[in-house]
């Protein structure tokens, strides 16, 4: 893959143009942006406050075997939130459709070729792994473990992020909490189209108002903003606002185009990663 001598910007990708597929393996068809810009907006320009991964999961992954039988499977593609890029959701699609009609020798061919050309992408190596037909019944559901804040009675007048509400007890001693609201949405920065997800909220430190985190988590609904860059927002937002001494932040966002994302951002030393099982809803 080669790297383009400017940095891409959304507005240059193939979100919301028509595109032709190409059905022959081509790793050009990536489309790196850089995350720089969307944490200078929120104040990360140095080390950053946190450590974490997106998680890829791809369910129309096909190829065909070296007799060009048709072979399918379900990718999870790790990616390292240290990465300098993000890559662009509908390049991905385009470019795991290119080996539609592509003979590879096995799994093992395409897991390197996806290792390779998903590294030299996003900046940063990957881990794939690919699940099989034969192992398709060991994947299991699961929802977010936590206390609901979608229970809380509230009543809504802004639907544009706002840290300003958000809210903690600092005369009390620290708790440690997980809380999880399923009323997540924001909109693709480039077509406006909506992300739907679930949050969880993981922290220790003074107790977070849940009615004002569920006031400013509602508050993306009509945020223009890729799923890495909302993770982040409310990672910063709730550090600055709540000052937990740890606290982690993990979105698990419904597939689109066969794709869905799946970041976590956390400082706790433990650095015990997300679980990958799939929600209802996706």
């Amino acid at each position: 893959m080669t790297a383009s001598s400017t940095p891409n910007s959304p507005e240059q990708s193939l979100l919301g143009k028509p595109a032709t597929y190409k059905a022959e393996y081509d790793a050009s068809l990536l489309f790196p942006i850089p995350r720089s810009g969307k944490r200078e907006e929120i104040g990360l320009t140095d080390s950053l406050p946190f450590f974490g991964v997106d998680i890829w999961n791809a369910y129309e992954v096909s190829w065909l075997n070296l007799r060009g039988k048709p072979q399918v499977a379900i990718a999870a593609v790790t990616v390292p939130a240290d990465s300098p890029n993000i890559i662009e959701s509908k390049s991905f699609k385009l470019y795991l459709n290119s080996f539609n009609q592509t003979r590879l020798a096995g799994t093992d061919a395409l897991v390197s070729l996806l290792q390779a050309d998903l590294s030299a992408g996003f900046g940063a190596a990957v881990q794939v792994k690919l699940t099989t037909p034969d192992h398709f019944d060991k994947l299991a559901m699961h929802e977010l473990p936590g206390q609901l804040l979608d229970r809380l009675d509230i009543e809504v007048e802004s639907y544009s992020p706002n840290p300003d509400l958000l809210g903690a007890n600092f005369d009390e001693a620290p708790v440690e909490e997980t809380l999880v609201s399923h009323l997540l949405k924001s909109n693709c920065l480039v077509t406006g189209q909506p992300d739907w997800g679930s949050v969880q909220i993981h922290y220790v430190g003074p107790q977070i108002d849940q009615e004002k985190l569920l006031k400013y988590l509602i508050g993306f609904r009509d945020h223009n903003e890729f799923h890495e860059q909302c993770v982040e927002r409310i990672f910063v937002d709730i550090m600055r606002h709540c000052k937990p001494q740890k606290l982690s932040v993990y979105a698990r966002y419904t597939r689109r185009g066969g794709l869905d994302i799946n970041p976590w951002r956390s400082n706790f030393s433990s650095g015990q990663g997300p679980d990958n099982r799939r929600n209802a809803r996706q």
